[in-house]
């Protein structure tokens, strides 16, 4: 049953918004319409939105459905005729010239002066009071007054969001990615601080961002986004224990998922689980839990001490003494919403390595592995579309298409590649305790997924999938992602170099007999124990079970196989550690009140974010021509309505916060220098003014018809990113 209230809260978030959109766009031609009337010009018509008018009011004719503009011209003309007004009808003389217009398409808005129409140069006048016989510098006024009102809003709501306070994510690194330029960039004063270890950390505070001072995470994210390519940025970092701050300096690189510049960090995240917003979403929550062994947790709870220390704020904190535990179990407390108190003994789980790769799409993927061995992709969890095709929870995928006993990353790019086309497969299930093979034919949707989360391995098997061929030299793809293909240095895996069978299963490593992909972890590093000590190399022979490919269900014959590892393969299996359940992403963000000392901070607070919201989207535009930005980074009416919903959702103050981001973003947009927006107007008016002559008829009409093609297309190209986008996020 679908969730209602959830629908309804969605549909009234959009609602705020519209309206929100509504007051912005109205606050600007306010500004056009006042200042015309101050200068003397008829206005003919105020109008919010584009397309016919829905209703329109005239005073002297009062509330019309549609427009009032014929009824009023024929007027005029009956008046010119001397044609007397019917009885009780208002004098067309005595009726006002301006027409108040609500028109169907709510997007934009416009005032209409007579003699001035953005898409018509041609539609002039003689009339004393008409748009051309305005003197210039009034012009000007009239066209600067809608961005001076969305600047003058802008600052308005800045103040009030600053003197609420704005929940914001604080300046913290709450995560690292492994390989990435955070995690191997050096402090250039970290030997005088006896700092040893490489890389940002988790509960690292950045202070600043080349020079300039952060208050929340945002202004670290944008200000690496936007910063020139092949320029590091230099980042000031205060960690818990050492006496003065870290100064880091890192070169961006491109990510290959959002392609947009960035280090390689995220933002902390609290102790509190997400609510729950329905009963699917319950059922879901609850299943999560159990399988990743938080039984009794509900949705809402809160992490409250970890082995009985209750001086825990993040969910890094978790992974922290999970990676300390040395796979010893974690006493955890967590306090449920009714107060209820819950006492998990949770077992660390292992660490694998993780070799990164690039889907078809451009998406970035990792797959776990032990020095190239890697399991056959599983079903971790089939979605509801997935289990409409036969796909079930801890299915193993036997055949792909043409691909026997895949890996997770050949099973995701096989899948991925037919997209939009259905494909076969034959799955391994368990059915009453027994292997049985099913044949299915999966849908594959044009967003390249069937419906499931892959898995690396399946608990209680060690059948393995095709090796991990190759890995680059450098820890992950995400550190080498502005190099070109054919300059990155790959190695081979001690999985390939064995030339072992997929589809085999791993009876005993060293001699130890293992039955999951945990204890095979066990094992090498137990078999290499030695040489990792020695820092050497080490051949571990293990006893593997070839596949029956007649049926992939019967045992074959066995053989000894080894599995030759190099100093740095020993290195690698002897420095993975222990990690926390894997739900971070069900936690809530951290959050900080960002809040002004008083109202003349508010004020100041106010100023300080209009004027770096104004630099920094004529920098996006600087970025987009330098190609550190993409196109389908830019969001249209679409894509802002939506983040409009979802920011709603976070509470009435972000709402305020995100209006007065759109209405700076309205004023920057208009002054830029392009037809038919207010920026270009104004260069008109000021070549009127030095030439003492308005610009050529014609050469308006030109440059209109280009900005009405350029505009126009910008407009189709982000409102299909901004649906496209949508779509995935679904």
């Amino acid at each position: 049953m679908p969730d209602i209230s959830g629908l309804l809260g969605t549909l009234t978030d959009l609602l705020l918004v519209l309206i929100g959109f509504g007051l912005i766009i109205f606050v600007h031609e306010l500004g056009h319409f006042v200042a015309a009337r101050w200068a003397g010009i008829r206005v003919l018509a105020f109008a919010i939105g584009f397309g016919p008018a829905a209703f329109s009011f005239r005073k002297g004719m009062g509330l019309r459905r549609g427009s009032s503009e014929t009824e009023y011209a024929q007027r005029l003309m009956a008046q010119a005729a001397g044609i007397a007004p019917a009885a009780g009808a208002t004098p067309a003389h005595a009726i006002s010239p301006t027409e108040y217009r609500f028109n169907w398409l709510p997007f934009g808005g416009y005032v209409k002066m007579l003699g001035q129409e953005d898409l018509n140069p041609q539609a002039v006048s003689a009339a004393p009071d008409s748009y051309q016989n305005c003197v210039p510098w009034k012009k000007m006024i009239v066209i600067s007054a809608g961005v001076v009102m969305n600047i003058i809003t802008a600052v308005l709501l800045f103040i009030v969001v600053f003197r609420a306070g704005l929940p914001t994510e604080p300046p913290m690194v709450g995560g690292v990615a492994p390989g990435s330029q955070a995690a191997l960039a050096e402090a250039t004063n970290a030997k005088a601080l006896g700092i040893t270890a490489p890389g940002l950390q988790p509960g690292d505070e950045i202070i600043s961002v080349d020079g300039r001072e952060t208050k929340q995470f945002t202004d670290v994210t944008m200000a690496i986004a936007m910063t020139s390519r092949n320029t590091p940025v230099d980042l000031q970092v205060r960690r818990a224990g050492v006496a003065e701050p870290l100064n880091f300096t890192i070169m961006p690189t491109t990510e290959r998922g959002l392609r947009l510049l960035a280090i390689g960090i995220e933002p902390p995240r609290s102790l509190t689980f997400v609510g729950s917003r329905g009963a699917t979403d319950r059922q879901q929550f609850d299943q999560i839990m159990s399988r990743f062994g938080l039984p009794g947790v509900e949705p809402g709870a809160k992490l409250v001490a970890i082995n009985g220390d209750s001086n825990v704020r993040y969910s890094f904190q978790l992974n922290e003494a999970a990676r300390r535990s040395d796979g010893k179990p974690l006493n955890l407390t967590f306090e449920n919403p009714g107060g209820k108190r819950v006492e998990i003994a949770y077992q660390p789980r292992p660490v694998f390595e993780r070799t990164a790769f690039e889907l078809p799409n451009g998406d970035l993927g990792e797959i776990e592995n032990l020095a190239g061995l890697t399991g056959v992709m599983g079903v971790e969890e089939a979605a509801e579309r997935g289990k409409k095709q036969g796909l079930a929870d801890g299915d193993l995928f036997v055949r792909l298409g043409g691909v026997e006993f895949p890996n997770a990353q050949v099973g995701m790019m096989t899948i991925r590649a037919a997209a939009g086309k259905t494909i076969q497969a034959t799955v391994l299930r368990k059915v009453n305790g027994v292997d049985k093979q099913v044949s299915l034919v999966l849908d594959v949707g044009r967003d390249g997924r069937v419906g499931f989360i892959p898995s690396f391995d399946s608990e209680g098997t060690t059948l393995l999938g095709i090796p991990v061929p190759r890995e680059p030299e450098a820890a992950t793809l995400a550190s080498v992602n502005d190099v070109p293909e054919d300059q990155i240095k790959y190695r081979p895996t001690p999985a390939s170099d064995a030339h072992l069978v997929p589809g085999s299963r791993v009876i005993d490593v060293g001699g130890v007999a293992v039955s999951n992909f945990d204890q095979i972890r066990e094992q090498l590093i137990r078999a290499t124990g030695g040489a990792a000590r020695a820092a050497s190399s080490a051949t571990v022979r293990m006893t593997v079970e070839l596949p029956r490919l007649s049926d992939g269900v019967s045992p074959g014959p066995r053989q000894q196989v080894e599995l030759a590892l190099s100093a740095a393969d020993v290195k690698a299996l002897h420095t993975l550690g222990w990690s926390g359940p894997p739900v971070s992403g069900l936690f809530e963000s951290s959050k900080i009140l960002l809040k002004s000392s008083g109202p003349w901070n508010a004020v100041e607070l106010g100023l300080r974010e209009t004027k770096r919201m104004v630099l920094q989207v004529y920098i996006t535009f600087g970025r987009l021509f330098e190609g550190t930005l993409k196109i389908q980074h830019l969001q249209g009416p679409v894509g802002i309505a939506h983040v409009g919903t979802v920011l709603a959702d976070r509470g009435f103050v972000w709402l305020l916060f995100f209006f007065a981001m759109v209405s700076v973003n309205l004023a920057v947009v208009n002054f830029l220098p392009l037809p038919i927006v207010d920026g270009g107007q104004f260069l008109f008016i000021v070549y009127e003014q030095i030439f003492k002559k308005p610009v050529p008829v014609g050469f308006q009409n030109a440059v209109t018809l280009a900005g009405l093609i350029l505009i126009g297309s910008m407009f189709l190209i982000v409102t299909f990113n901004d649906i496209t986008n949508l779509f995935r996020s679904f």
